[in-house]
Parts: structure tokens; C-alpha cells; sequence
């Protein structure tokens, strides 16, 4: 009842300025609140890693690894450091440790997550005896691996963004042009995107054809939610938006810290929504293009086409045919009167 009198009342222009502040900075409180703790200080939370060699004859370098790893390295045991390794390419494993060498050594792979790489190349200071290697750095204009971080945060950025200035300057369009519109968005936006941090700026070596249909499919997701958030609840269509891609796509995406160091929440929604999947998919075609997985990219194609295929489903029931209430509208004044005939 109370919902309802609030619906029903007239907002003043001071009191609707008011209530967008107050939820402003609530979603900016909120947004603050995740990415401090679950960025903010990264602890390691679960991190699995190979292991050949015998444990028990080298029991000290077993203890000295997993201290760097605050007692959550997880290790699987290989019979050859070909399979160990064979383990890492195809992101298995995050790391991989050589007893059967001398000296013993630990592989890391920076591409597949910095922050993991960062946190276990630490042994170097606790056991200067282990040797590091990295078996798949980054690229030497990315040394911390978050390009790809960025790039999934301009796409998302860019799809939301452009659908609610659209619908705020140009809300006349028919549907069937709008969603031509967002579909060319998608293509062209994802393409020059590809373009800037590739050739343009040469900060990774991009597989174009791969970044464009990846970058593609976020923008698609993330207009089509900000459009299908537009039809159900028009103006305040921004706060789920926000929530959903901002507040916990991103935080959850894996990369700006890498899922073994997210709490266990969102270490899950990493896999499953589309900014985790896009930074994933990047990944691999990037750092391992000849051990890339299918999972990322057909959660991100799930996504993008079951958003858009809701929206316009959920837009078509919600709207009038504009040619037709136009036609009955010229036909209605024709067959009626004029009073001052």
C-alpha cells in the first residue's frame, strides 16, 4: 500500500533531484564496498597446481611453496613434467612443481593470471633455491595483464551507455530500426576496438577476427540488457544495468585479480556472466590460442542472443503497432464529424 500511495503521489522536481542522489551514491557505496573487498587485498583462495616428483624426499620445498600460497595450493600429481606442463597449457593447473630437477623449479604462467603468478613467484624470497620460470609471460606492453581488463570494461561501457542516449535523444525509433541499430553498434564499436589496441597502439597481439566477434557479443549483451531494462522498468533502467555489469560483472570478471583469488562468490559468477567469459575468451585467444577453451565463448553467445532475442520478444508484446495505430487514428478523424461544419 504504502509502494502504491509512493507511485501514486506527484514528485517535485527537488524531491525526484533528491532520490536520484540518494540512489547514486547508495550504487556508488555499493560499488566501493565490492571492489574493496574483493580486490582490494587478493588472498590466495584456492589454487590448483601440478606436482611431479617425489613430496616426501623433498618435503621443505613443498612447505616453503605452499606458505607463499597461505596453505591453499591444491596439487595434482603428474608422472612427467610433459604432462605437468601439458597441464598448464591447457589452464588446468596455474602452476606446475619440478622436483625431479635441479634445482627444483616452479613453473608459473603470468598469461593465464598475474595476480596468482605474482603471489607464487614469491618463493624466491623464501626459498632462493626454487627456481621460476614463466611458461607463458605477458605481453611486455602489458606487464600487469590488465589490457584485456580494460578492454572488456570499454566494450560493456559502450553498449549500455549508447543504448540509454538513444532512448533518451532519439526514443522514437522503431523497434525493428533499433534493433538493426543495436546490432550495428555492436559490429562496428567491437571492430574499432579491435583496431585501437591492436595495430593502432600495438599493445597486444590481437587475433582480429576472434577480438571483433568476442568484444561483439559484450557490447551485444550489455545493450541488450540496458534495452530489455529500458522496456520493463523504463528510467531507472541504469540501477539493475549497473548492477549486473558493473558492480558485479566486472568485480567477478577475473581480470583485474584472478578467480583463484576472488572470495568464493565471485570466483563462480566469473565463469557464468558475460564479463568473465569475454575476459576469459580474450585470454585464450591471446595467450593460448592453440589450448582455447569452448565454455567462455558459448556462455558469452548465450548470453548475447538470449538478451536480445528477450528484449525484442518482450518490446513487441509491450508496444502497439505504430503503422497500424497510425492508419486507425487518420481513419478515426476522417469518419468523424467536424463540430464546426
Amino acid at each position: 500500500m504504502h509502494l502504491t500511495r509512493m507511485r501514486g503521489s506527484r514528485w517535485t522536481a527537488a524531491e525526484r533531484a533528491i532520490l536520484i542522489a540518494v540512489l547514486a551514491i547508495a550504487m556508488g557505496s555499493l560499488f566501493v564496498t565490492t571492489y574493496s573487498l574483493a580486490l582490494g587485498d587478493p588472498v590466495p583462495r584456492r589454487i590448483d597446481a601440478a606436482l611431479v616428483g617425489d613430496s616426501r624426499a623433498h618435503a621443505a620445498t613443498v612447505v616453503a611453496v605452499e606458505r607463499v600460497a597461505a596453505g591453499k595450493l591444491v596439487f595434482h600429481e603428474y608422472r612427467t613434467v610433459r604432462a605437468a606442463m601439458r597441464a598448464i597449457d591447457r589452464q588446468q593447473v596455474y602452476a606446475a612443481l619440478d622436483l625431479t630437477s635441479k634445482p627444483p623449479t616452479l613453473d608459473v604462467a603470468s598469461a593465464a593470471g598475474a595476480s596468482v603468478a605474482r603471489v607464487l613467484e614469491r618463493i624466491s624470497t623464501v626459498d632462493p633455491g626454487v627456481r621460476v620460470v614463466d611458461t607463458y609471460p605477458l605481453s611486455a606492453r602489458d606487464p600487469n595483464g590488465v589490457d584485456i581488463f580494460y578492454l572488456m570494461l570499454v566494450a560493456t561501457i559502450i553498449g549500455f551507455f549508447t543504448v540509454f542516449q538513444v532512448r533518451a535523444n532519439a526514443g522514437d525509433l522503431l523497434l525493428r530500426h533499433h534493433a538493426t541499430f543495436v546490432v550495428g553498434l555492436a559490429l562496428a564499436a567491437s571492430l574499432v576496438l579491435t583496431l585501437v589496441d591492436g595495430p593502432l597502439l600495438g599493445r597486444l597481439d590481437l587475433p582480429w577476427a576472434e577480438t571483433w566477434g568476442i568484444l561483439a557479443l559484450q557490447i551485444l549483451a550489455a545493450a541488450s540488457f540496458a534495452s530489455l531494462m529500458s522496456v520493463l522498468i523504463g528510467r531507472w533502467a541504469v540501477l539493475p544495468t549497473w548492477l549486473f555489469f558493473v558492480v558485479f560483472g566486472n568485480t567477478s570478471s577475473g581480470g583485474a585479480v584472478s578467480p583463484p583469488l576472488l572470495p568464493p562468490l565471485f570466483a563462480f559468477l566469473s565463469q557464468w556472466l558475460p564479463s568473465g567469459a569475454t575476459v576469459t575468451a580474450l585470454r585464450d585467444a591471446v595467450y593460448f590460442r592453440d589450448y582455447q577453451h569452448a565454455r567462455p565463448l558459448v556462455v558469452l553467445a548465450v548470453w548475447a542472443i538470449l538478451l536480445f532475442t528477450t528484449w525484442l520478444l518482450v518490446a513487441r508484446s509491450r508496444s502497439p503497432a505504430p503503422a497500424q495505430g497510425r492508419r486507425g487514428a487518420a481513419r478515426a478523424a476522417q469518419l468523424t464529424p467536424d463540430p464546426g461544419a
